[in-house]
């Protein structure tokens, strides 16, 4: 199991942060095609926002 600074995540703790980064990243890269008017890009980004919740 990987580790982190405060010591051994369970596996509960590595799903929950794995979707919470999921989550960011997707945040990021929608902001950035709303940004650059990719209309293609938002749609997809936005279907795969409802996908993973």
């Amino acid at each position: 199991m990987n580790k982190n600074r405060q010591g051994t995540l369970t596996q509960a703790q590595a799903t929950q942060t794995h979707r919470a980064n999921m989550q960011k990243n997707l945040q990021r890269r929608l902001e950035a095609a709303r940004a650059n008017g990719d209309e293609a890009l938002i749609r997809l980004l936005e279907a795969e926002a409802s996908y993973i919740g």
